[in-house]
């Protein structure tokens, strides 16, 4: 997992409440078995008309957000069903954080175990990033999850809170698979003196 220490990105607009995850990532795009390649199918029923022809004017295809790698969204983001892919097209499409005032537990559990950020700010510090994002051409921000804090280059600067736990995996790129790899040497020592009965 890569490590997320200091991001520092273009910021993306969703000016929408209770964003759950088949809007995120509709249920007929979750066949694959594969991690990646679901970023071209993020918000598919908001960017594509049913005939699979680009819908005009949804925030993600607008030329002065292109290449966003922070989207800031309305309160509760990521509720409905747990859909792990949720995270994977939203990282897939090139986002590293998404703020917003509130998530889905699942959906902030999912994303911390694949090294997605979420970035809870109070109401009023979500709406001014909402704002700066759709006014200021080319609104970037940087994370520091060093310090829990977002900042622009405007003067705006809030810090955020997140579980300690979260914030050391997150810091060092520690999935559930490489938080038991740190104790492999204890594995190894306790498999050593207990090895596996002979097969009769």
């Amino acid at each position: 997992m890569k490590p997320f220490r200091t991001h520092r990105g273009r910021v993306a607009p969703l000016d929408r409440v209770n964003v759950d995850t088949d809007q995120i990532i509709p249920k007929q795009f979750l066949k694959r078995i594969e991690r990646t390649g679901f970023g071209q199918f993020l918000f598919y029923d908001w960017r594509f008309s049913a005939d699979g022809k680009k819908n005009d004017g949804f925030v993600l295809d607008e030329p002065r957000y292109a290449g966003a790698s922070i989207l800031v969204a309305g309160r509760n983001f990521g509720c409905g069903s747990s859909r792990e892919h949720a995270v994977w097209a939203l990282a897939d499409f090139g986002l590293r954080a998404v703020i917003s005032s509130s998530f889905a537990d699942i959906f902030s559990n999912n994303s911390s175990k694949n090294g997605f950020l979420t970035v809870r700010l109070n109401e009023d510090e979500a709406d001014e990033v909402m704002r700066r994002s759709q006014e200021v051409n080319d609104y970037q921000l940087t994370i520091d999850l060093e310090q829990c804090l977002v900042r622009d280059d405007q003067g705006f600067q809030a810090k955020f809170p997140i579980d300690e736990f979260v914030r050391h995996c997150l810091l060092n790129g520690l999935d559930d698979i490489g938080l038991t790899l740190q104790h492999e040497a204890e594995i190894a020592a306790y498999e050593a003196r207990h090895p596996a009965p002979a097969a009769i």
